[in-house]
């Protein structure tokens, strides 16, 4: 989608303006895309799980689920009939004016895209005194960051992230010491993925989040889940390697039906922390890891 660039002046600087319709027809967008098809990274990580897959009831699994990700594609339907609770990541770049109230415009494009996208409604009104479905899966859950980044400059990205509860659900935080060792986080990792046990459809993509506080480490592990690609950072890169071949020693499967694929990728996001603690969160995707980006 195309819109005219407009600019403002702000106490002698130009600055971009990105109005309420931009908004929402991007939000609306991106949710359609990311519940219809999957990234083709995660595509690959399938594909590359079931080359190395020595069970043959494993396999045949991963083949059924390629199977079903291809159909959803050539149909136009969700891959998975839980389109998720609609997480959005904004992260707004500098020179920007917003027109509206992004909250507003985010959850006019949730309404549209889960109402005309005849996409499935599963947020409730109150979580306990009043679990009346809103029947347009809004509100969304929005994360609004400021960024730095140049490329950002004048702009913002937009993150689609549809998250299914069946995996959701399976989430854990532990506030370590800072004597826990990294085969403590390890074994807490691979704890948490036998816990949840076929609960949320493995083959698996685990977020970890290491540091931060209580509610920051849950949103590093969130996070962990939309990148592609293992952590730059050497030690980091190195524990999640450790730990996926711990969890997928588990033998869960997929699908919990035994075998050597239960998870495709673990990630990991870490962040500075207090000297007294060492936060660590685990969420975990089904093989189902949808997201989508947008740049307006």
């Amino acid at each position: 989608m195309e819109y005219e660039k407009k600019y403002i002046e702000i106490a002698g600087r130009s600055v971009r303006v990105i109005d309420h319709a931009a908004i929402a027809d991007a939000v609306c967008t991106l949710f359609i895309e990311a519940n219809y098809r999957l990234p083709s990274a995660v595509c690959r990580l399938i594909s590359t799980a079931k080359s190395r897959e020595r069970d043959a009831v494993a396999r045949g699994v991963l083949d059924t689920l390629e199977e079903n990700i291809a159909a959803a594609d050539e149909m136009d339907v969700p891959i998975c009939q839980d389109t998720g609770m609609a997480v959005l990541f904004c992260e707004i770049g500098q020179g920007i004016y917003i027109d509206g109230i992004l909250e507003d415009a985010v959850n006019e494009g949730v309404h549209r895209a889960y109402v005309d996208g005849s996409l499935r409604k599963s947020i409730v009104r109150d979580p306990l005194y009043d679990r009346t479905n809103t029947e347009d899966n809004t509100p969304a859950a929005l994360r609004v960051f400021f960024s730095k980044d140049p490329q950002l400059a004048g702009a913002i990205r937009l993150t689609a992230a549809p998250k299914g509860f069946g995996s959701e659900n399976m989430s854990a935080i532990k506030m370590f010491t800072p004597s826990a060792t990294e085969d403590d986080i390890v074994q807490f990792v691979v704890d948490s993925v036998l816990r949840a046990g076929a609960n949320p459809c493995p083959p698996i993509i685990v977020g970890v989040g290491i540091g931060a506080n209580f509610e920051g480490v849950a949103l590093l592990a969130k996070e962990a889940l939309l990148r592609d690609t293992p952590a730059e950072d050497i030690h980091y890169r190195q524990l999640e390697e450790k730990i996926f071949h711990a969890v997928n020693e588990t033998g869960i499967g997929p699908q919990g039906f035994g075998g050597d694929t239960t998870a495709l990728a673990v990630r990991i996001n870490h962040a500075p922390t207090h000297i007294a603690g060492l936060p660590v969160a685990v969420n975990i995707n089904c093989h189902v890891s949808r997201h989508k980006s947008m740049i307006l």
